[in-house]
Order: C-alpha cells, then sequence, then structure tokens
C-alpha cells in the first residue's frame, strides 16, 4: 500500500482506532487464536483501524518473531476490511528489521515508538525517522512522547519527508501542538495526520479538537466498545451533553483509577478484557497485575458505563 491510500483511509475514520492488546496463554507464550478473535471483534465493533504491537499491546515485550506473528495475525483478523498499523521501535538498526517484519506480515502502516533509552537531539531524531521510513516500504507516523520530543521546524521536516505522513502525540503539551500544526500548515502545508496518543485520550481528545486533531487512540475501546463508540459518536454529532456525562461517569474516574498503580495503562485494559469475558492473559514483566480492589473497582466502573449508556438510550 502507498502512503495516499492509508492517510486517505485514516483521515475520516467511521470509529475509534483499535490498539488490541497481545493475548498471552497460561503458560506465557503468545495465543494467536485468541488474539485473532480480539482483532476481529474489534473490526466487527466498528473499528476504523487496527494498530497491532504498539504500546497497548505489549510492543516492548515482544520477540521479533512474536512481533511477526502477532501482525500477521491481526492482518489475517481485519480482512482488508480496515488498515492494519503496526508497532517499530528500538534503536535504528531494529527499528528497520521490525519495519521490514510488519511488511512481510502484511500489515499498511508503521507506527514509529520513540529509539530505545537514549535523549537525542533533534538531528539526531529527524535522521533517525528518515532512515527509517527510507528503509520501509510502509508508510510511517511518528509517536512523540518521552524521549522522542520534537520541536515544530523538526516536524515540518517530518512532514517533509518521503514516507512519514502523520504524527502521534502522546506528550499531553497543547501549546507545542499548537504551534507545530501552525508551523506545519504554514511551512508544508499538505495532508499531514494528527494523532492524540494519550493514554485514555477520550479524556483530552476535546481540546485536542480545538486544535484540530480529530484522531484518537482507544484503549477503552479493547474491553468497552461501546462506550467507545458512544464517545466518538457524540465528538462526531457535537453531542456535548453525552460527551460530558461520559467524561464525568466514566472516563474521570478511569483515568483516576489508571493513575493509582504504574504501568496501568496497559495492565488495566488488559484486565478489562478479561472482566468482558476474553481470556487474553495476563501482561508480561516487567509490567504487573493490578492489585484485587483496582479490578473491582474497574468492573464497576464498566457497569457504570454502561449504565449511563442505557439511561441515555446510545447503546
Amino acid at each position: 500500500m502507498t502512503p495516499a491510500p492509508l492517510a486517505a483511509r485514516l483521515s475520516i475514520p467511521g470509529g475509534p482506532l483499535f490498539f488490541p492488546v497481545t493475548a498471552f496463554g497460561p503458560d506465557g507464550s503468545v495465543d494467536l487464536d485468541t488474539y485473532r478473535t480480539h482483532v476481529r471483534r474489534g473490526v466487527e465493533d466498528g473499528a476504523a483501524a487496527v494498530f497491532a504491537c504498539c504500546g497497548t499491546g505489549e510492543f516492548h515485550a515482544l520477540t521479533p518473531e512474536e512481533f511477526q506473528a502477532c501482525v500477521r495475525a491481526a492482518v489475517e483478523a481485519a480482512e482488508g476490511r480496515v488498515p492494519v498499523v503496526a508497532g517499530a521501535g528500538y534503536g535504528t538498526a531494529l527499528a528497520v528489521q521490525y519495519a521490514a517484519l510488519a511488511e512481510e506480515a502484511g500489515a499498511d502502516g508503521l507506527l514509529a515508538m520513540p529509539p530505545y533509552l537514549v535523549v537525542a537531539g533533534q538531528e539526531g531524531l529527524l535522521r533517525h525517522y528518515r532512515t527509517l521510513a527510507a528503509s520501509a516500504a510502509l508508510p510511517v507516523i511518528v509517536y512523540q512522547r518521552d524521549n522522542a520530543v520534537f520541536t515544530p521546524d523538526t516536524v515540518v521536516e517530518l512532514a517533509r519527508t518521503d514516507g512519514i505522513i502523520g504524527l502521534k502525540d502522546g506528550l499531553g503539551d497543547l501549546d507545542l501542538m499548537q504551534r507545530t500544526v501552525s508551523a506545519v500548515r504554514t511551512e508544508a502545508p499538505g495532508d499531514f495526520l494528527y494523532f492524540n496518543g494519550l493514554p485514555t485520550a477520550e479524556q483530552t481528545q476535546l481540546a485536542y479538537r480545538a486544535l484540530g486533531v480529530t484522531l484518537y487512540s482507544s484503549a477503552v475501546f479493547c474491553f468497552a466498545p461501546e462506550i467507545a463508540l458512544a464517545f466518538c459518536r457524540a465528538l462526531h454529532d457535537g453531542d456535548e451533553d453525552t460527551a460530558g456525562r461520559l467524561l464525568d461517569g466514566f472516563y474521570r474516574p478511569f483515568v483516576e483509577l489508571r493513575a493509582q498503580g504504574p504501568g496501568y495503562a496497559v495492565a488495566l485494559v488488559k484486565a478489562g478484557v478479561r472482566l468482558r469475558g476474553l481470556d487474553v492473559g495476563e501482561v508480561r514483566p516487567p509490567l504487573h497485575e493490578p492489585a484485587e480492589d483496582h479490578l473491582k473497582q474497574l468492573a464497576q466502573l464498566i457497569e457504570r458505563g454502561h449504565t449511563l449508556l442505557d439511561a441515555e438510550g446510545t447503546r
């Protein structure tokens, strides 16, 4: 797939962007059958795209062989109905290798994770992503967070780079994001895409929409697709009342629960999938499972979210 078709398919999504968890069996190995079920259900529930083996999918914990097997399984489960974007990361050489594995597995694009460990300057970061884009036959979305934070000028250069189609922001600096969007619009006009990639992005999406950023990742979609879809529809329809009630009654308490433990942005999501009846196993180290009390609170939150939908007739 060339960059233009993927960018076009992502630019006006018909539903949330789905970041599936990676399923592990009782012995800790990858459970591809359960993973296919998880991905297939997400597509059938209305996901606009599948982002396989990214942060929520525990990219850091997968071997290259497991990574490729999962990406291939996601492609099989999606059956061409929506695009499949795969993670790629670590140092430049390994990121290039992961890109090749993703291409062989049939992925439509790449989400380029921050480089491993090092804190690099803007010149080095630009070389890293340009090298990845030049080596890959797949279009690339660059993920801004942690040790990969870009100046507006650097994002202008990324937008000018063949094969790089967008920026996913996991930093949350709205001033920087506004200056970045403005700089690209002025100096590299085109169809460059922006994504809100903060954990539980729904919590901040009203603010991002004001900047013109309409695309966002939805971890909640993994375990409560009805809630995620209702919120997505409310944003699309300008239904501020429904969006506000879901933010107040579900998303804000979920974000507060997520803050109770390191790694809960992944571990709570995976626990939520299990609570909804699909045994995707536990997280791999160095992440750990949520405390029992937190699991009870999560179950209550999911129930509360569905109660809100029933009260509004949005389910």
